[in-house]
């Protein structure tokens, strides 16, 4: 059972890879660039800069193909080192191509170097430099929706507080000294009463002598005569 469950796993990782391979193979389209487009391979009239901005307006790729067209026995097209590149030496090439038109496979990405090995060729401008990217270009990952800005909150209209009342600081209270207390006022000594004159003791002879006591008429009489007596000694008392 585990076998089979191998088996059929393989199977289906393998044939996945010949599907990916087919698809990358069906997109990798190459281009066929024609070097100088209708003018082809000649010594340009307009010097090095011609076939320089010919390839800046180029995007070249693994497996692209350039196409060199020109008179054969009048040119030919050299693959050569960046060094004999810049200094336009024919010597020793590293592929060459005599008749035209000149077909070349861009194998690999980098920097690539052609000129002709024509005497005065290269150096009248007929010389040619790219740039090779790698395969085919990846494609381009979905653009991230860019999230709508925010609405802008209305910045609330700032309230104009009223300037504040400045707080007056109380005068001080003046600090009202206590008057002073009054002088205890002597008090005047009041004079003594001066002592009353002693009433005078009633004559022995005023006193009547013990009699028997009265009946009737007389009894009144001598009450009021008492009475009289009483009333009299009291107001000598009194002055």
């Amino acid at each position: 059972m585990a076998l089979k469950y191998n088996k059929a796993t393989t199977f289906l990782v393998v044939s996945l890879a010949m599907i990916a391979a087919l698809l990358e193979g069906s997109t990798a389209q190459s281009t066929v660039h024609v070097v100088g487009d209708a003018m082809g391979w000649v010594v340009p009239p307009g010097g090095a800069t011609v076939y320089s901005n010919w390839a800046a307006n180029k995007t070249f790729k693994v497996n692209d193909v350039l196409v060199f067209n020109f008179a054969s026995g009048r040119h030919d097209v050299a693959q050569v080192t960046k060094a004999a590149f810049d200094a336009c030496n024919t010597a020793s090439p590293i592929s060459k191509h005599t008749s035209s038109p000149a077909n070349i496979t861009l194998t690999s990405a980098g920097e690539f170097y052609y000129i002709c090995t024509f005497t005065g060729h290269c150096t009248a401008g007929q010389k040619l430099t790219i740039n090779v990217t790698s395969g085919a270009s990846s494609p381009s990952p979905a653009p991230t929706p860019t999230p709508a800005a925010p609405t802008p909150t209305p910045t609330p209209t700032p309230t104009s507080s009223p300037p504040p009342t400045p707080t007056q600081t109380p005068a001080p209270t003046p600090t009202t000294s206590s008057p002073p207390s009054p002088p205890t006022q002597t008090p005047t000594p009041t004079s003594s009463p001066s002592p009353s004159t002693p009433p005078s003791s009633p004559s022995p002879n005023s006193v009547d002598t013990t009699t028997p006591p009265p009946s009737g008429n007389s009894a009144k009489s001598l009450g009021v005569a008492l009475s009289s007596t009483f009333l009299a000694i009291f107001v000598a008392l009194l002055y």
